[in-house]
């Protein structure tokens, strides 16, 4: 469903990569993480797969669609959650979902039940219908989750998801990873939180200097009786303060 192929990027001609020789791949059904300390380069990374940024070499394809050559297929087929939370503030929460959901050619059945569903799991309640220029930085968050989805994408992608959200909606969040990637879909996230990447991934990327590390099985790594932190860290040459 996902296939990045010797992915460049560089900011400036004359600098040096900020990502380089990157390649991931993510399957049907499957929950892939992308792990790594601050600045490693995972925002880079999902910035360039969503199309948000140029890059200057490789190739990235969802579903089939290569990013570069058929950026608006590409597009329809995934889902995405950035960090920062850009909404159309002058917008009713409800208003920008309708919104996303013409985007996407969403039909008024659709809209209806999965907001319904969306309802339930981040309980916004009443405040859809207020400015999402009054919302909290937790609830823009989930406004955002809502507006992803509501197309029902195929490819959900997200960085740092778990940021800001209350202790009940990460909970409901986690769930729904794992319900969607069961339904045949794929869910890739970036993270530096061990603990969410451990009990949540199939497989995970290590990035540090923005390259990839390693490829880990989780299932199996976690056969071997390591510690994933311990790990990590003596990966990335950073060692835990104690």
């Amino acid at each position: 469903m996902l296939k990045v192929e010797n992915l460049g990027k560089k900011y400036n001609a004359k600098t040096n990569y900020a990502i380089e020789n990157i390649s991931i791949c993510g399957k049907a059904g499957e929950i892939v993480g992308i792990l790594g300390h601050n600045g490693a380069g995972k925002s880079t990374t999902i910035k360039c797969i969503t199309g948000m940024h140029p890059y200057e070499e490789g190739s990235i394809s969802i579903c089939g669609f290569d990013m570069a050559k058929d950026p608006i297929n590409a597009k329809r087929n995934f889902g995405y959650v950035s960090d920062e939370f850009t909404l159309f503030e002058k917008m009713t929460g409800i208003e920008f979902i309708n919104f996303m959901a013409d985007i996407y050619g969403v039909s008024t059945k659709d809209r209806t039940t999965r907001v319904e569903l969306f309802q339930n799991m981040f309980a916004l309640g009443n405040s859809i219908n207020n400015p999402i220029s009054s919302y909290s930085h937790g609830m823009k968050q989930k406004i955002s989750f809502m507006g992803a989805l509501i197309h029902n994408p195929k490819v959900f992608i997200l960085d740092e998801p778990m940021v800001g959200l209350d202790p009940y909606t990460s909970s409901q969040v986690k769930a729904f990873f794992r319900k969607h990637s069961k339904e045949g879909n794929l869910v890739l996230f970036s993270s530096h939180n061990l603990d969410v990447v451990d009990k949540l991934c199939d497989r995970v990327y290590i990035i540090d200097q923005g390259r990839i590390l390693e490829e880990i099985d989780l299932a199996q790594f976690n056969k071997t009786g390591k510690d994933l932190e311990e790990y990590f860290l003596s990966k990335t040459k950073r060692v835990a303060k104690t």
